[in-house]
């Protein structure tokens, strides 16, 4: 059996780490011995995380970082084999891969999971750069975040396999409410975009008295937001489950100004419910323009009014794009097709290795960096 280290480090349970505790089960059900190492620094997120795998029947570790670049836990990676590693984030990539290269680990891949303003740092480009030399393969988790790293980091263009994040199928959800109610679900951080979402929501009310608006999430915006929120708003502070939040509204919002890939939004449509989302990211690969809901250009206030407005005075229109929604994520966007996608990594990888034994680890056809 193959056996698979996954590295990641660890603060609480969001998307990737969400997406995580789908692809080790998932991988362990395709006869991959996938397992989990889990950096941290001693996060009650990431003890509830270490908790959730283990739950799972993932075999789970942790090690605590005592520095952002820890010698101690590069040492303790030295000494773990197995035929792959797998690394998420920073922390991982730049610990992990290097150690994974010395141990002669035979398969080594990256996933890039997000967009992150420290990542136009110059500096941080090229260290990141530097790291992705030990990887044999980068999956991104969109094809928007794929071109947004070529962008800012000087990634070649065909640098990643792109291997989108996927939904399980929950029970046919009601219709949606006639009523023009909006919600939005996320960090309240200022990639977000909520800022955007409050003026255009108050500019919107104007036309739709009726509109409310709620916003579910935590983060350091919380109380700049209650102080800006206009009348028929409502923060409700992170919520868990969220589904019955996107069934009792009709439109779900998505004003980020960056997304590595955006699972508001496809849960939003495994729910079956339309969506506005900013036109970054991953976000235009999940929500198909005029057909699953609208895409408008991040950071417009004016577009994204008129786009509420337009969805708010149509209720037909909005359960016509939420039931194409909810088709098009079971299709296209399954939990069971992204972990295909990373096991067809494993597997091309492994055969690549085994058929071409002079290949360079460190080539710049394998990394794909410039």
């Amino acid at each position: 059996m193959t056996r698979v280290l996954h590295v990641q480090k660890v603060s609480g349970i969001s998307g990737s780490e969400a997406h995580l505790l789908s692809l080790l089960p998932g991988l362990r059900g395709l006869g991959f011995d996938a397992e989990m190492l889990v950096l941290h620094e001693g996060e009650a997120g990431a003890a509830a995380f270490v908790d959730a795998m283990r739950a799972a029947e993932v075999p789970t570790s942790s090690l605590r970082l005592r520095f952002d670049v820890d010698p101690l836990v590069f040492a303790r990676l030295l000494g773990r084999r197995g035929d792959i590693v797998h690394t998420h984030l920073v922390h991982a990539d730049v610990l992990g891969l290097p150690a994974a290269a010395l141990a002669r680990v035979p398969v080594r891949v990256s996933t890039k999971h997000g967009f992150n303003e420290f990542r136009a740092n110059r500096a941080f480009a090229a260290a990141d750069r530097l790291a992705a030399r030990f990887a044999h393969r980068q999956i991104a988790i969109s094809a928007g975040l794929a071109h947004y790293l070529a962008e800012t980091q000087g990634y070649a263009s065909d640098a990643f396999t792109v291997v989108h994040y996927g939904i399980d199928a929950g029970a046919e959800p009601p219709p949606p409410p006639p009523a023009p109610r909006l919600v939005a679900v996320g960090r309240l951080i200022p990639i977000k975009g909520f800022d955007v979402l409050l003026q255009a929501f108050g500019r919107a009310r104007v036309d739709v008295p009726e509109l409310t608006l709620e916003l579910a999430g935590a983060g350091p915006l919380d109380l700049e937001l209650r102080a800006a929120a206009p009348e028929g708003m409502a923060l409700l502070g992170r919520v868990t489950p969220i589904s019955a939040v996107y069934e009792r509204n009709a439109i779900v919002v998505v004003p980020s100004r960056g997304e590595g890939f955006g699972m508001v939004a496809l849960e939003a449509a495994e729910r079956g419910r339309a969506a506005i989302v900013s036109g970054v990211g991953g976000l235009p690969e999940i929500v198909e323009h005029e057909r699953t809901g609208l895409v408008v250009p991040p950071g417009d206030v004016e577009a994204l009014a008129a786009s509420i407005v337009s969805l708010a005075r149509d209720p037909e229109r909005v359960a016509v794009l939420g039931a194409a929604a909810r088709r098009r994520a079971l299709d296209q966007f399954s939990s069971a097709a992204a972990t295909e996608g990373v096991a067809r990594v494993y597997r091309e990888e492994l055969t690549r290795r085994s058929t071409a034994p002079a290949a360079s680890s460190t080539s710049r056809k394998s990394n794909g960096t410039r």
